[in-house]
């Protein structure tokens, strides 16, 4: 059985990952260190959530060192990145070159489904910014939807909030830890 820690720094959406998580049968643990996945939730702003992880940045920073796996989900995916340009500008666990940027879009925040390209799923995406990255593999609507950088998966959408699709994309991620 894949066991799954959740960095605890008072994210809105622990609860509903952790739920998705057990649905697909992972043990969950509080051993982000030891875990076969590390997921870096995400609601919130930049700032508050670095100030919140404390120790686990540096043993996020060792596991993505290490090529041990790690999901970021939105805000989770933007503190990955180097820099966030919110909060008047915050320094990131720069897992993945890039940086966090005001959204440029209709609507922001940008809250409802969307398609994400290649692959053609639709899922729930609610955010202001966004991670601009080389590292991108999969867009949505023009955005960044997808990043990837060594053992780092990062999405800016809700899989966890996302049904069946959703729960696939996790389960993929679950198969790769």
């Amino acid at each position: 059985m894949t066991t799954v820690a959740i960095a605890r720094y008072g994210a809105g959406n622990v609860r509903s990952v952790e739920l998705a998580m057990r649905r697909l049968g992972a043990e969950m643990a509080n051993d982000l260190e030891g875990a076969d996945l590390a997921i870096l939730p995400g609601v919130g702003s930049a700032r508050s959530a670095m100030d919140g992880l404390g120790d686990a940045v540096r043993v996020l920073r060792e596991r993505h060192a290490a090529g041990r796996p790690i999901l970021g989900i939105c805000l989770g995916l933007q503190l990955a990145l180097d820099e966030s340009e919110e909060d008047g500008g915050v320094a990131g666990l720069g897992l993945v070159p890039g940086r966090a940027v005001r959204l440029e879009a209709e609507r922001v925040p940008r809250i409802g489904w969307a398609t994400v390209e290649p692959g053609g799923d639709a899922y729930w995406f609610a955010h202001s910014y966004e991670a601009v990255t080389d590292a991108t593999v999969a867009r949505s609507e023009g955005h960044a939807a997808i990043v990837e950088h060594g053992a780092f998966t990062g999405v800016q959408f809700h899989p966890e909030k996302s049904g069946a699709a959703g729960l696939r994309f996790l389960e993929r991620c679950l198969s790769r830890a």
